[in-house]
């Protein structure tokens, strides 16, 4: 049982890795080194899906973590 969560765990963190990596960065160097701050994005289509099945993933990730904290090895 412990090795199905596992297995799933590593598949979730390779999923949310790349889910992360894919998502357009909005801040440049300007915006780094004191560029206005004042920037809305609001995401559309599949940068839309990406950002929340980022956040399922992150909420699953965490969520298997804590389930095998608690299972017996």
């Amino acid at each position: 049982m412990t090795d199905m969560f596992l297995i799933i765990e590593s598949v979730v963190a390779v999923l949310l890795a790349l889910c992360i990596l894919v998502q357009h960065r909005v801040s440049g160097l300007t915006q780094t080194f004191g560029g206005s701050g004042a920037v809305y994005v609001q995401r559309r289509g599949a940068e839309k899906v990406i950002y929340k099945l980022t956040i399922i993933l992150a909420i699953a990730f965490f969520g298997i973590a804590v389930l095998l904290w608690y299972l017996p090895s």
